[in-house]
């Protein structure tokens, strides 16, 4: 699998994705739940959505 999210995209993905989960918690809502997409393709390094907008936020050098 060819990896399409860099360094920085994929803290800011993890935060974020911890951030609306806990937000959903807190508010006893069903719509933390969207908080598992942004972690989730932090964590694989792979969101579906770049592909057909062919984003490529990962650096070269990295493996």
């Amino acid at each position: 699998m060819n990896f399409n999210v860099g360094g920085t995209d994929k803290k800011i993905r993890i935060i974020s994705g911890i951030g609306i989960l806990l937000a959903g918690i807190i508010f006893q809502s069903w719509w933390g739940l969207l908080g598992i997409i942004p972690l989730l393709t932090g964590l694989v390094k792979f969101c579906p959505l770049y592909c057909p907008l062919n984003i490529d936020t990962k650096n070269k050098k990295e493996p």
